[in-house]
């Protein structure tokens, strides 16, 4: 409960900063539609020149360095988008934090200063993608518990490294080695998340989903057309969720690398809850 408390909290102060900054949510926006067009371009060649899914399903089934390859440059082109964009939202959210009003040019501004930065960011979590997809096909049920821990580890060091690119003159490596070193400075070596905006976000999906199954039932005994209007408000709803998540999050990690490294998180955030954002996990030996 405490944890979900923090969660919350979270989620208001940085509501509060979107508030004032309504247009940060057309971040999370082009950056979906650019990695609908980046799988759509990695697909087309096959439903061009092949048989569709019969064709990517042939191969997947032959696997091989091909596939590998392929694989590897799809996942430099969607990290590659989803940096660039979550730059922009963090570059601009960081203005507005330092008391700011930042503008979408201001936030695109500051991702097309760091694009070399953003592609060999990208590349390395491609390749660590890679490597922990290998895992997971070559040892079974084992590769994915390890690829898991290696996953949440990877997800941990790596947290405030886009807010770092944004506010330093580094390289991707560089803000990697930072971002790891910021976070074991500042929450301890052994942490455990005690408050996200991903677990507030998962509360409202599961009460959105409590509320459609009953609508769901009504509408169906009332008429069809109902029901699709229903169908069509949740999965309008769970976009929207989305995309209000995603901005939310950025907003929310600017926050969290400022409390890191100035004890302020600045905007309506608490320098206290924001302490307790990640906390040390206990020791029991």
């Amino acid at each position: 409960m405490s944890r979900l408390a923090n969660s919350w909290s979270m989620m208001k102060s940085s509501l509060a900063v979107l508030r004032l900054d309504k247009e940060l949510m057309v971040f999370p926006v082009l950056s979906g539609l650019a990695t609908i067009l980046v799988t759509a371009s990695f697909l087309t060649p096959a439903f061009a020149f092949g048989s569709g899914w019969d064709t990517i399903g042939t191969i997947a089934e032959q696997g091989g360095y091909d596939l590998y390859f392929v694989a590897f440059l799809y996942y430099l082109a969607c990290y590659f988008v989803v940096f660039f964009f979550n730059t922009a939202l963090v570059g601009a959210a960081m203005i507005r934090l330092e008391g700011g009003d930042p503008t979408v040019s201001d936030g695109l501004r500051i991702a097309f200063d760091r694009l070399p930065s953003i592609l060999g960011y990208a590349a390395i979590a491609a390749t660590v993608g890679m490597i922990l997809r290998m895992v997971e096909e070559r040892l079974g049920v084992v590769g994915r518990f390890v690829a898991g821990l290696l996953g949440v580890a990877w997800s941990l060091a790596t947290y405030l490294t886009v807010p770092i690119l944004v506010t330093r003159d580094v390289g991707a490596i560089d803000a990697v080695k930072e971002s790891a070193q910021t976070f074991r400075r500042t929450w301890g070596e052994q942490v455990i998340a005690n408050a996200s905006i991903g677990l507030a976000s998962f509360v409202i999906v599961l009460l959105m989903t409590a509320l459609f199954v009953p609508a769901l039932i009504v509408a169906g005994s009332i008429n069809g057309v109902l029901v699709l209007g229903v169908v069509a408000s949740f999965i309008g709803g769970i976009i929207f969720l989305s995309i209000l998540t995603s901005a939310l999050q950025g907003i929310y990690s600017a926050a969290l690398y400022r409390y890191a490294t100035t004890g302020d998180p600045g905007g309506p955030f608490d320098a206290g809850a924001m302490g307790a954002a990640f906390r040390e996990r206990k020791k029991f030996w």
